[in-house]
């Protein structure tokens, strides 16, 4: 079922902020963002951006997502909002990557690609890549990326065809050229738009920001919120201009 806006005005928005080990202060922080963001917008957050991988409390955030996916599922009204958080499903924890638009969670996975250098796999489970597709939302087709997995070439070829692909991330500051190149080549090679969040904590890389189809990338800097109108017809265009068979 395709899901559709009341108009075709689509805004897309990065967002940058701290997080802190209050977790009810980083979802109100969160949702004050939101109220900034249009209508008909899509607005991605940063990687577990609600509690960090904060392993030492793993009850007390498992505890929090219920909490915070009611609240997020509220301020999502004719916006899509997209994130991650750690719950346990059948008895295993996994980094779930959520699609949130008009009260509902409409799409969500497991990050099927663990960061070995993070120690993620000793806390969590990896999704599958058969998880990894592309959904159409309100018109737009959108792929999601979690941090590690923007690495993997199999994955790029799955997300071929996205009009806008959504990069939520806690990268490593000390491979922040990586996750400039990365994401800048992600819509270069899509030909599509790229919209990367990452923490502004002090050991990532604070390098949200949204990438065009040209591949001109418009960063937050010290923006906690940026937008940049939304246009399909720039997918269209280049991907006619120089055609390398994406349609």
């Amino acid at each position: 079922m395709m899901m559709t806006f009341k108009n075709s005005e689509h805004t897309l928005y990065s967002l940058l902020f701290e997080t802190t080990d209050n977790y009810e202060n980083n979802l109100q922080t969160l949702l004050t963002l939101l109220t900034q963001t249009k209508e008909n917008s899509i607005v991605v957050a940063p990687e577990v951006c609600l509690t960090s991988f904060d392993y030492e409390h793993m009850d007390a955030m498992l505890a929090f997502a219920p909490k915070a996916t009611a609240a997020i599922k509220k301020a999502s009204h004719q916006k899509i909002v997209i994130l991650t958080m750690l719950e346990e499903k059948e008895g295993k924890i996994f980094n779930f990557v959520k699609v949130f638009y008009n009260g509902e969670v409409v799409f969500q996975r497991a990050k099927a690609r663990l960061f070995r250098l993070g120690n993620e796999e000793k806390y969590m489970q990896e999704g599958s890549d058969k998880e990894f597709t592309i959904v159409e939302i309100a018109g737009i087709k959108l792929a999601l990326f979690v941090c590690f997995e923007l690495r993997f070439k199999e994955l790029w070829q799955k997300a071929e065809g996205a009009d806008v692909i959504a990069v939520p991330s806690w990268w490593g500051k000390l491979r922040k050229n990586h996750f400039k190149v990365l994401t800048e080549a992600l819509a270069i090679m899509n030909q599509c738009y790229v919209i990367a969040s990452d923490s502004a904590n002090d050991e990532c890389t604070g390098l949200s920001g949204i990438i065009t189809p040209k591949g001109e990338a418009l960063r937050n800097g010290n923006k906690p919120c940026l937008g940049l109108q939304y246009n399909k017809k720039e997918i269209e265009l280049m991907r006619r201009y120089i055609d390398v068979g994406i349609k």
